[in-house]
């Protein structure tokens, strides 16, 4: 029979494999994208997750978030998150956050032993300060952008804030990081023009905050083993 992780190791080979479990990520926000990219994290090989989420999970999640089903409707994302994660791999540390992440009421403790940061918030301001707590750490990060009002997830991309047009989250972060003198930042976003649903709440479908999960947990992957 084959192990958990036989599959894996062909692709990577066993040193960089053993190398990865040994990293340490933290992701803020376990929403439509965030909940993916755990998943994918710790299927990928990684053992060690900080996660930070303050929502419980709702009946309007269940057209997209990985982690909701109605058995656990009203359940903290970070337990279900957990949970789940554990179930996947029983001997991985994954600590939880139960709090959004504001600039002023940081955790104690929360950045430390980290190797990368993932940011798939919503709210500007805790966007920019991760941004600032990354270079004043010198820890990598990968912020997502925009997915709500998108259908089409072939156009995701990767690639430098300063790079990216379309996305309004885009032209926010980059006004405000040009006025922080921040020089880059890796994001993953979406050139395509947003769906006009004629409401102030972003719409949703199940299929292109997956894939941006998916492809923002490959890419931490593939920096890790770089």
């Amino acid at each position: 029979m084959e192990s958990q992780d036989e599959r894996t190791i062909r692709v990577f080979g066993e040193e960089a494999f053993a190398s990865l479990q040994s990293h340490c990520v933290l992701l803020v926000g376990l929403g439509g994208v965030g909940g993916y990219v755990a998943e994918a994290l710790v299927r990928g090989g990684i053992k060690h997750l900080k996660l930070v989420d303050h929502d419980v999970i709702s009946l309007s999640n269940l057209n997209r978030q990985i982690i909701a089903t109605h058995s656990v409707i009203g359940m903290k994302k970070t337990e279900a998150v957990k949970k789940r994660l554990l179930d996947i791999r029983p001997d991985c540390q994954i600590e939880t956050y139960d709090c959004f992440y504001l600039p002023d009421q940081i955790p104690e403790g929360l950045f430390d032993s980290c190797d990368y940061i993932v940011d798939a918030v919503d709210t500007m301001t805790a966007k920019i300060d991760l941004v600032m707590q990354s270079e004043k750490r010198n820890i990598p990060l990968l912020s997502c952008m925009g997915t709500g009002n998108k259908i089409h997830p072939e156009m995701l991309k990767i690639a430098d804030i300063y790079q990216t047009e379309m996305c309004p989250v885009c032209k926010v972060m980059r006004r405000e990081l040009k006025k922080r003198h921040i020089q880059s930042l890796k994001v993953l976003f979406s050139p395509e023009k947003t769906v006009k649903t004629g409401t102030r709440t972003p719409g949703s479908v199940s299929f292109v905050p997956s894939v941006a999960g998916l492809m923002i947990a490959g890419e931490v992957i593939l920096d890790f083993l770089k």
